[in-house]
């Protein structure tokens, strides 16, 4: 019987100074190694996902924008891609006549790029600009029209709760989107993605893709619920939300003390070392 074991990133994997711990990267690594069906689920792109979990060198995939793309997270090779259709078109002409000018993640000429028009950002965006000072994805514009350019996946408005809230109202039902502040600035966020972008979709299209029987997952917010809803075991680290308590096969170890590297390196019967050659699938667009 072959397990596959996701944990989620911020606020369960890694540490609140946003690092996972010599102590994680070891284990996560050893175990892998060891043939252990590892990944974790974050609404960061591979870009910053990589950055905060520098020193973890597996051959795992990973899902990445809330669920909209499953990378190999060393090579970044798409294993699994989730695009918005046409109809997102409807949905910028309502953001921009409310006068919301989000951050529009894309493939452009087959290369990822986040889009936004610089002179129209709240200061929340500035924050999030800031944070990623020399990404090379950072695409800044002067029109709608070129907001919207490429094979769009991922949006995310930063603005007041009395902008952003209607628009969730709207469109919770159509799209997958989460409405919440973000952990370190605490800006109110509304990301919208493709219905069939979530974490728990990608977790399932990636059990498949792997041939696995049992899903076992780790989590600390109420944006974990859905994945907890689908796994065979549910844990929540010790500073998760009650919520997730409750729904939890147990409570573990606080994302400060390791708690999912502890887990795994008690837990996970360790087997003979194998070499594991994950399944290739790469849609990115032209």
């Amino acid at each position: 019987m072959k397990t596959l074991y996701v944990s989620d990133l911020d606020g369960t994997l890694l540490r609140s100074d946003e690092t996972t711990s010599e102590y994680t990267n070891h284990t996560i690594n050893t175990l892998t190694a060891q043939g252990m069906l590892f990944s974790y689920a974050t609404a960061r792109s591979l870009v910053t996902a990589k950055k905060v979990t520098r020193g973890l060198n597996a051959h795992i995939p990973v899902i990445v924008y809330n669920g909209a793309f499953v990378m190999e997270h060393l090579t970044g090779e798409i294993m699994i891609a989730n695009y918005f259709d046409d109809t997102i078109q409807d949905v910028f002409t309502e953001l921009f006549r409310k006068h919301v000018y989000p951050i529009v993640y894309s493939y452009i000429n087959g290369v990822e790029k986040f889009s936004f028009i610089e002179d129209k950002c709240t200061s929340g965006m500035r924050m999030f600009h800031d944070s990623r000072k020399g990404d090379i994805r950072t695409n800044a514009v002067s029109s709608t029209e070129a907001l919207t350019q490429g094979s769009c996946f991922y949006i995310t408005c930063i603005d007041k709760p009395a902008v952003l809230e209607p628009l969730y109202e709207k469109y919770k039902d159509t799209f997958h989107c989460v409405y919440q502040k973000d952990l370190y600035t605490k800006a109110q966020w509304l990301e919208i993605m493709p219905k069939s972008a979530s974490k728990s979709h990608a977790i399932l299209q990636l059990k498949e893709l792997l041939g696995c029987d049992r899903l076992v997952v780790f989590g600390d917010g109420k944006n974990d619920t859905d994945m907890f809803d689908i796994a065979d075991e549910r844990y929540a680290v010790a500073n998760a939300v009650d919520e997730l308590k409750e729904k939890a096969t147990a409570v573990i170890e606080s994302n400060h003390e390791d708690g999912v590297a502890r887990w795994l390196n008690t837990n996970f019967p360790l087997l003979k070392s194998v070499s594991l050659t994950l399944p290739r699938r790469n849609s990115i667009p032209s």
